[in-house]
Order: structure tokens, then sequence, then C-alpha cells
């Protein structure tokens, strides 16, 4: 069964003031370093500067400053969509959040390579991005997956177990059978093509690789392209398991 990285209910006092303005939701740690050098942060009555340490009992002060508001979006990224790193000619999912989604200031959480498509997380809020990529916290990501060959007796049993990618040994994934074809994948990390490699290994390939779930966020039936608003009891759910 995976285990969950706990969160720490009680935080180490002395904490550095751009941690401390993040805990508490003001900020990143490198937005609280821009109060800071904004003049915007006081600490006992004084004004912050970079570096500082707070203690538990310090009263800290953010003035002239109105609190950013958060928004988060589960996007259906298609077939043919770069997420990262756009070559001249293509399509880049920026251009397409901005241009034809009308969605400003916000950006994706994680990568689908150009064939891949399905799930992706756009936000504004960067205190997620490393809470859900870092391997370390073993967050879920799902997928269905189609090859071009029957998938073999043994292939479920091999790559729950782990698959050896070029002297990288996967960690446990949990795999279902669809069809002859297609299956599902359960995994808690996210090595580059991790998926596509481990196939190869395995003596098949790859024809349609989808997204369908990260952590529990679902793609429920938004179309390619498209997307909707996380919000309500969905996103405090999600949030918590972040421990935000």
């Amino acid at each position: 069964m995976k285990k969950e990285i706990p969160v720490k209910s009680k935080p180490t006092y002395p904490m550095r003031i751009n941690q401390y303005l993040a805990m508490h939701n003001h900020s990143t740690r490198r937005g609280g370093d821009e109060l800071v050098t904004k003049h915007k942060v006081w600490i006992n009555g004084r004004i912050a500067v970079l570096g500082d340490k707070v203690a538990a009992t310090d009263k800290v002060e953010v003035r002239n400053h109105t609190a950013k508001t958060y928004v988060y979006y589960a996007y259906n990224k298609a077939r043919g969509t770069v997420s990262h790193s756009a070559e001249k000619g293509a399509h880049d999912i920026g251009d397409r959040i901005e241009l034809e989604l009308g969605l400003t200031g916000v950006f994706p959480i994680g990568r689908l390579d150009k064939d891949s498509h399905g799930l992706i997380i756009l936000t504004n809020d960067g205190r997620i991005t490393d809470r859900l990529l870092n391997p370390d916290r073993e967050h879920d990501k799902e997928y269905v997956v189609k090859t071009r060959e029957k998938v073999r007796a043994s292939f479920k049993k091999n790559m729950e177990a782990g698959v050896d990618i070029e002297g990288y040994l996967t960690k446990p994934c949990t795999i279902k059978i669809i069809d002859d074809h297609t299956f599902s994948i359960i995994l808690s990390e996210g090595k580059k093509h991790q998926i596509r490699r481990m196939v190869v290994a395995l003596h098949n390939e790859v024809v349609d690789l989808k997204r369908t779930r990260v952590l529990t966020i679902e793609l429920d039936e938004i179309k390619p392209g498209k997307h909707r608003e996380i919000k309500g009891a969905e996103l405090e759910t999600f949030l918590k398991k972040l421990g935000l």
C-alpha cells in the first residue's frame, strides 16, 4: 500500500521569513522574498529584511498587500500539443491556454509528451509545484495505455514488480488489464517517457497514452483542448492531500 508522506502538524521555529509567509499562505517562498524586498513585511514593528528568522512569539504583519487569489483548472491536453519547450512551428500549451481558453497568469504543473494526451493541472499557485511533482511525496497519477501488440500474460506481474529502464528500476506500480491491447497504470513517480520505456523493455510499444487522474483530480468528460475549474469540495480535498 502506498505510503503518503505526512505533513508536519507543528512548524519548527525559528524559521526563515519567506518560509513563514508561505506557511501562512501569503505567497510562495520566492514571492515572500519579493514582499520583503518591497518592504511590505514587518516583524515586531520593524521592516523585515531578507534572511530574517521568525520565532513563534514574533508578530509578523504583511502591510499594503492584497492576498493573491489562486485558481485551479483541469485541462485535457490534446495530442500534438507540446507542454514544455516547444520547437519552432509546434503548438505550445501556453499559447492554447491564453489564446484559446482565455486563461491568463496560469501555468501547467508537470508535463505530457507531444504524442500523449489527457489531464494537466493549470494554476497560478506556485506552492503546489514541488508538493505535486516531488517524487518523494509519491502522489498517484493514472494513465490508460494502448499497445501495438497484444499484452502478454506476464505483463501485469512484470510491470508491477518494477522494470529496468536503461539502468533504473522503476518503483512498484498498479496495473489493470482492460483488454488485449489496453491497460491502466497507476504511478507514483514520473521519469521522462517512463511508461513508453517500460513497455518497450517488455517487448511491446505504446500507440496511445492518456492521463486520466492526478492525485484526486479526474479528467472526467473534458474534451481535448478544453478545461474545467477545480473548486468546492474537490479543490478542498486536493489541497488537503498536498498539505495546504
